[in-house]
């Protein structure tokens, strides 16, 4: 599993993004998929996760009702679509595949991409 985030960028408060992580390795399908943001400062936190089916999803409270996340496992990738962001949204972006969703959600995953930053102006 190699992930690689792209989609990030300088938005203002109430804009969109769509996020997305590419898996270059063979195995996307089987693994649960998750997001997390670090703000500077802070702790590394959950955003969302979603199973290998796609029949489930998990959010953060903070991000529920705005932010969507989905996968494509015949294009190994998974996305977020954030909408009507926040300057509290402000984050570099990380995705993580792990084959146990306790794991990911406790982020202990062993596959991490590199992160993206989102920086939403008020």
């Amino acid at each position: 599993v190699q992930l690689v985030e792209s989609g990030g960028g300088l938005v203002q408060a109430g804009d969109s993004l769509r996020l997305s992580c590419a898996d270059s390795g063979r195995i996307f399908s089987s693994y649960v998929m998750g997001w997390f943001r670090q703000a500077p400062g802070k702790e590394r936190e959950f955003v969302a996760a979603i199973n290998w089916s796609g029949g489930w999803t998990y959010y953060a409270d903070s991000v529920k009702g705005r932010f969507t996340i989905s996968r494509d496992n015949a294009d190994n990738t998974v996305y977020l679509q954030m909408n009507n962001l926040k300057p509290a949204d402000t984050a570099v972006y990380l995705c993580a595949a792990e084959k146990n969703r306790e794991l990911l959600i406790s982020q202990r995953s062993d596959h991490w991409g590199q992160g993206i930053q989102v920086t939403v102006s008020s």
